[in-house]
């Protein structure tokens, strides 16, 4: 049998992601419809003999959380339970601290998924791959190709190209060393847990040597990082393996990588949910491209709506307005002729009537098969990064106002227009 481990963080991660955070666990953010977490666990439930689905972080069990779970569990038929650190034990401290729950019911391999990620998690093929290489008891990276600038800014491999064995693993290094990159989703087989024990041990005994630990040795010991710590020292030892995948990934990083993720899944959904497409219909609105269109949103059909569109639950949008490039989450009023371009409009926000939202787009080269989107800082030279605009919660834009490339809080009635701002 199989199962599942999908690492989500926790509140103090996920601070690019501010103002969204604020109301919602990033994991939880709806991108193309549904939270991101639940792309991770539609496909894990798809593989044969797949047990559990296993959630480790350091949030507090919310009732977000506890929700999403719960309608999981009872849509794709598979247990789904959530495991909470006592703090920030990094991607390889948290499966060791919980290695008894993963391993009980003895799985003789699992997954391991970053939740920050947009794939289309090709599980089944990276279990075939593991059968083929090397002995049953290797491990498999998900990698796929990059530009030779972008490569740096993540894990980077360098593989036997025969035997596809990683001969060398180094994690975001300064200067070129492959355009193979980790795409943050791995097949173990239980014995991963002696190379993380040993990390764990060795740990340990630095911390006794070093007398100034002051009794918080324990944390450190336990925050075991799987990139660094493990890959690196598993390179060239002919235990793992990469199975590079040309299909689509991308990391959800930032809002702007949201709405980049939001168009790779809406052009899958052909293929997966075509039922989550909205289509021209007589008395709807205008579709132009992949848009997504929650059944209780309620569109008046003048509005034209696309490409890469994403509407939720309870949304208003009036006459003659223009949405493209988008999130419009629930609870959201979009008055008449208003435009909203790069955007994502927070919950039960109102944008008024005739007002202009837009943003930048920070997307991949399109020119560049192999461009990857860039973690942009928030600021550059002093100067806000022109980016998509992000309106939090309950924010009211009056009329007639134009909105750009700015980060709006929650909360805020805007009385006029403005432009490059983050607006406390």
């Amino acid at each position: 049998m199989l199962k599942s481990v999908i690492l989500i963080g926790g509140p103090q991660k996920g601070t690019r992601f501010r103002p969204l955070s604020f109301e919602v666990p990033k994991p939880l953010f709806p991108v193309a419809g549904v939270p991101m977490l639940q792309h991770h666990v539609e496909e894990c439930a798809k593989v044969p003999n797949m047990k559990e689905i296993l959630l480790i972080g350091f949030y507090q069990p919310n009732e977000e959380l506890t929700r999403f779970m719960s309608s999981a569990q009872q849509e794709f038929k598979i247990s789904i339970r959530y495991l909470q650190e006592y703090a920030a034990l990094g991607t390889g401290g948290g499966i060791y601290h919980f290695r008894d729950q993963i391993l009980s019911g003895g799985p003789e391999a699992f997954f391991i998924m970053n939740a920050d990620v947009c794939s289309e998690f090709p599980l089944p093929e990276m279990l075939n791959f593991q059968k083929e290489h090397g002995e049953s008891s290797s491990f498999v990276i998900l990698g796929t190709t990059a530009n030779r600038k972008q490569s740096m800014n993540y894990g980077c491999i360098v593989e036997n190209q025969q035997t596809n064995e990683v001969l060398h693993y180094v994690e975001k290094p300064s200067t070129f060393v492959s355009d193979i990159i980790n795409c943050g989703i791995y097949l173990f087989t239980p014995e991963i847990f002696q190379h993380i024990g040993a990390v764990f041990q060795k740990n340990q005994q630095d911390m006794l040597l070093d007398e100034q630990t002051n009794g918080n040795g324990w944390h450190r010991a336990e925050a075991i990082r799987l990139e660094q710590d493990i890959f690196t020292a598993l390179a060239g030892q002919g235990k793992l393996y990469v199975y590079k995948t040309p299909a689509i990934w991308s990391q959800i990083k930032s809002a702007g990588s949201a709405i980049y993720a939001s168009r790779l899944y809406l052009n899958q959904y052909h293929k997966t949910h075509p039922e989550r497409l909205a289509t021209n219909k007589e008395g709807g609105p205008r579709i132009s491209g992949n848009v997504y269109i929650h059944q209780t949103a309620n569109i008046d059909p003048t509005a034209v709506l696309g490409p890469n569109v994403s509407i939720g639950t309870g949304v208003t949008i009036g006459a003659g307005v223009r949405v493209r490039e988008s999130i419009i989450l629930h609870g959201a009023t979009l008055q008449d002729h208003s435009c909203v371009l790069n955007c994502i409009v927070g919950w039960d926000s109102t944008i008024g009537k005739w007002a202009r939202v837009e943003g930048t787009p920070s997307d991949p080269n399109p020119n560049d098969p192999y461009a990857k989107i860039d973690s942009e800082t928030l600021f550059r030279d002093g100067e806000l990064t022109p980016s998509i605009t992000i309106l939090g919660c309950n924010v009211t834009i009056p009329a007639e106002v134009i909105i750009l490339n700015s980060i709006v809080l929650p909360y805020k009635d805007l009385n006029r227009s403005f432009k490059n701002q983050i607006i406390l």
